[in-house]
C-alpha cells in the first residue's frame, strides 16, 4: 500500500508541474468554466482502501463515464436483446458522429458513443417517466459508491440541452429508423442528465469498483451483475471506451477505461480495484489530457496492465 501511496504522490506532483493540460470542452459552456489546473486521482481496491491525491474529493460532471453504469442498469433489464439495438464495436468516429447511423441503418456501433448511449436511455425508460428513469440511475450510482450525497448538476444538465444540437439529430435520425421507441426529447433528457451527475475522483472509484471485482458489490458481497457480464462491460470499456482514442488508451495504459469530456476517467484492474482520475483539459480526441497520462503512470508503476504477467 505505500507503494501505490507514494506512485500517487508522485503523479499528482507531476501533473501539477505539467503546462500541456489540454482544452476544457467549451461547446458545453458550464464545462468550459472549470479551472483547468485541477487534478485529482483515487484508486478503491477490492480489499476496501481507498488512496487519493490532489483535487480527488471536488466534484465534477462525470459526462460520458454515467454510460457504463447506465449499461449496467439496462443490461439487467432487458438483457442480451439490447445487443439488437446497439453494436459491440469500436467506432473509429468521433463519440457524436452522425456518418454511420447512415451506413448502419439507425444502429449505432457501441453504447459508448452518444448514439449508442440515447439508445440505452430510450432502453431504459421503458414503462417510466424521465424523472422516474433519471431517479433510478442516481440511485444505483449512490449504491455503487455507497454514498448518497450524489446528485445531478442540474446547470450543467441546463447547458447540455441548451446546446445539444448534435444530440437532437442523432436522437431524430436513429427515430427514423425505427431505433428510439418514445420520443427523441424524453430519451434525450434521461440522456442530458445522467451526463450532468457530478462525482469526486473518490467517488467513482468506489462506483466502478464492481467492474474489478467480478461483479459484486465489495462492502456487502451481494452481485450486482454476473461475473461474465462484469468481463463483458469491461471489454467494451477497453475497446469502445475512449471514443476514437480507444486504441490508443489500450495500447498505452492496458486496462479498461471510461472517459467523459468533463475530464474523468474511470479505470478497472481486474481483481485489483477501481480507479478515477479527473483533469478538465482534453486531448484531440476529447479525452482528459493529463488523466490519460497519469493512469498510463500509475499502470506502468504498479504493472497493473491486463496485459502484463502476474
Amino acid at each position: 500500500m505505500a507503494e501505490l501511496e507514494k506512485a500517487l504522490a508522485d503523479i499528482a506532483a507531476e501533473m501539477a508541474a505539467r503546462t500541456d493540460r489540454g482544452n476544457v470542452a467549451t461547446y458545453i459552456p458550464q464545462l468550459g468554466k472549470i479551472d483547468p489546473q485541477k487534478f485529482g486521482i483515487a484508486v478503491a481496491t477490492n480489499d476496501g482502501s481507498v488512496l487519493v491525491a490532489g483535487d480527488a474529493d471536488e466534484a465534477f460532471s462525470i459526462q460520458s463515464i454515467s454510460k457504463v453504469f447506465t449499461l449496467t442498469l439496462a443490461l439487467g433489464e432487458v438483457g442480451d436483446a439490447l445487443w439488437k439495438r446497439v453494436g459491440r464495436e469500436p467506432s473509429g468516429n468521433p463519440f457524436n458522429s452522425i456518418v454511420q447511423l447512415e451506413h448502419e441503418n439507425g444502429i449505432p456501433r457501441n453504447p459508448f458513443i452518444n448514439a449508442g448511449a440515447i439508445v440505452i436511455s430510450d432502453i431504459m425508460l421503458a414503462g417510466h417517466r424521465p424523472r422516474e428513469t433519471i431517479g433510478e440511475i442516481v440511485r444505483f450510482v449512490r449504491f455503487l459508491a455507497d454514498d448518497d450525497t450524489i446528485a445531478i448538476d442540474h446547470a450543467v444538465a441546463a447547458s447540455e440541452q441548451a446546446t445539444g444540437f448534435r444530440n437532437f439529430a442523432l436522437a431524430n435520425y436513429m427515430k427514423s429508423f425505427g431505433n428510439l421507441r418514445h420520443p427523441p426529447e424524453l430519451s434525450l433528457g434521461v440522456y442530458f442528465h445522467q451526463c450532468a451527475i457530478a462525482m469526486s475522483c473518490r467517488q467513482l472509484a468506489m462506483a466502478g469498483r464492481f467492474l474489478a471485482n467480478d461483479g459484486r458489490h465489495p462492502e456487502t458481497g451481494h452481485s450486482v451483475v454476473s461475473a461474465e457480464r462484469a468481463r463483458r462491460i469491461a471489454s467494451l470499456m477497453l475497446t469502445c471506451g475512449h471514443y476514437d482514442g480507444s486504441g490508443e488508451f489500450a495500447f498505452k495504459v492496458g486496462i479498461p477505461g471510461k472517459s467523459g469530456v468533463g475530464g474523468g476517467i474511470l479505470g478497472i484492474v481486474p481483481g485489483v480495484g477501481s480507479m478515477a482520475v479527473w483533469s478538465p483539459g482534453l486531448n484531440a480526441n476529447g479525452n482528459s489530457q493529463l488523466g490519460s497520462i497519469a493512469l498510463e503512470m500509475l499502470a506502468k508503476a504498479m504493472n497493473w496492465s491486463i496485459f502484463a504477467p502476474r
